[in-house]
């Protein structure tokens, strides 16, 4: 009889390891796929939409004077350049 609760609690022991890394595995990946949708580009990528949507081609920037006056240097550099702003 001793010989058989050491068995019976090895394999319980050996089971709930086996249950808890599948559960760590499955929680850690649920994280990463989380952590990967949350991420800053795709953020800003959904909040503004793309020049690209409107005007296939090259990048067009607003140069009217009242979207000028609220421009930070680094955008307006950015539009100076061709690029798609990042930065507000």
């Amino acid at each position: 009889m001793n010989r058989y609760k050491r068995a019976l609690a090895g394999a319980a022991i050996a089971g709930s390891m086996l249950v808890g890394g599948v559960a760590g595995a499955v929680i850690y990946a649920a994280t990463a796929v989380t952590a990967a949708a949350a991420s800053p580009s795709a953020a800003v990528a959904a909040a503004s939409p793309s020049p690209s949507a409107t005007t296939p081609g090259k990048f067009v920037p607003n140069e009217d004077p009242a979207h000028e006056a609220g421009e930070s240097a680094a955008r307006e550099a950015q539009e100076n350049a061709g690029q798609v702003p990042t930065v507000p």
